[in-house]
C-alpha cells in the first residue's frame, strides 16, 4: 500500500510553464490526504521557492528542496547536510577556470548568492529556483558553509564542465542533471539517501513509495522507491532505472498516475 508520494518539480510534476493544475491537484490531494499518503516535492529548487510555488499548500507537504541536501515541513527545517566551505570554495575556483562563461549559484542558509555583474535574463533564470537571492563581488567572501552549488551554462555544455570536476568526486556529490544544469552538494548526498532520511522518519519502506522524476539527479530517488515512474519527457538513462514510465509533465501525468493508483487502494481507517 502506497504511504508515501514523492515527485521531481521540473519537467515532472511542473509544466513547460513552471506551473500545475491548481484544482486538480487540491483534488488528488484530499485522495492522499484521505488514505493517510504523504506528499513530498524532492527537488533542485531552493525550499523557500517550492513554497512560493505551493502557496499556503506548502505546508501540507514535506519539501526536500535545494537539490534534497534539506528537509522542510510546516516551515521548518527538520534535516540538512553542508557541503564544507572550503571544499565550496575551492570548487567554485574550479568551475571559473574551466567555465568561465557560466553562472555559479551558490547557495547558503541565507539564500543563493551570485556575481553582481549577472546579466538580467540569466537573474531571471536564477530566480525561477531560487526566492532568497543575493549578490556578490567575489565568491571567496563567502565564509558560510553551502547547502548546495549549482551551475547553469546557456551553452548546454555541463556534461562536458562536470568531466573537468572529477577531482572532487571523493569530497562532493556532482552531477549535471541536464546539459543546461549542475548540482553539487555534499558528500552522499543525494535525493536517494534524502528520501531514505525521509522514509525512516515517516516509518515508511520502499514498497510503500511512489515517486516520479525525469533527470539524471532522479536515478538515485527511482533506487529508493518500488514504485517508480520515469516521465515519458525525461533522459533515457532514468526511463532504464525507473520501473515504470507515465506520461509528460505536460499532460499532469503526475497527478493523473497518483489518482488511479490510489484509486485502487483501500483507504486507512
Amino acid at each position: 500500500m502506497i504511504k508515501l508520494v514523492i515527485s521531481d518539480m521540473d519537467g515532472t510534476f511542473l509544466n513547460s510553464a513552471g506551473d500545475f493544475n491548481r484544482p486538480f491537484y487540491k483534488e488528488v490531494k484530499q485522495l492522499m490526504d484521505q488514505q493517510g499518503v504523504q506528499f513530498a516535492a524532492c527537488t533542485g529548487k531552493q525550499c523557500e521557492r517550492v513554497e512560493a510555488i505551493f502557496g499556503e499548500e506548502a505546508n501540507d507537504i514535506w519539501i526536500l528542496g535545494d537539490s534534497a541536501t534539506r528537509i522542510k515541513q510546516k516551515g521548518e527545517y527538520v534535516y540538512e547536510s553542508l557541503l564544507a566551505n572550503e571544499i565550496g570554495l575551492a570548487l567554485i575556483k574550479k568551475i571559473e577556470t574551466v567555465a568561465p562563461n557560466v553562472v555559479i549559484i551558490a547557495c547558503t542558509a541565507n539564500g543563493a548568492m551570485v556575481k553582481k555583474d549577472i546579466t538580467e535574463d540569466a537573474i531571471a533564470i536564477v530566480r525561477g529556483s531560487y526566492h532568497e537571492v543575493g549578490f556578490v563581488e567575489d565568491y571567496a567572501t563567502i565564509t558560510d558553509d553551502f547547502v548546495k552549488i549549482t551551475v547553469y551554462d546557456k551553452n548546454l555544455n555541463c556534461f562536458e564542465t562536470v568531466k573537468e570536476l572529477e577531482t572532487f568526486t571523493d569530497k562532493a556529490y556532482i552531477v549535471a542533471s541536464e546539459a543546461a544544469w549542475i548540482d553539487v552538494s555534499n558528500y552522499d548526498v543525494h535525493k536517494g539517501t534524502t528520501v531514505k532520511k525521509l522514509q525512516a522518519m515517516l516509518d515508511v519502506t520502499a514498497d510503500e513509495t511512489m515517486c516520479f522524476g525525469d533527470g539524471l539527479n532522479d536515478i538515485e530517488l527511482m533506487e529508493e522507491c518500488t514504485y517508480s515512474f520515469a516521465m515519458r519527457n525525461g533522459f533515457e538513462a532514468t526511463k532504464d532505472v525507473a520501473r515504470f514510465v507515465t506520461g509528460t509533465n505536460d499532460e499532469e501525468a503526475v497527478l493523473h498516475t497518483i489518482q488511479e493508483i490510489l484509486a485502487l487502494q483501500t483507504p486507512s481507517k
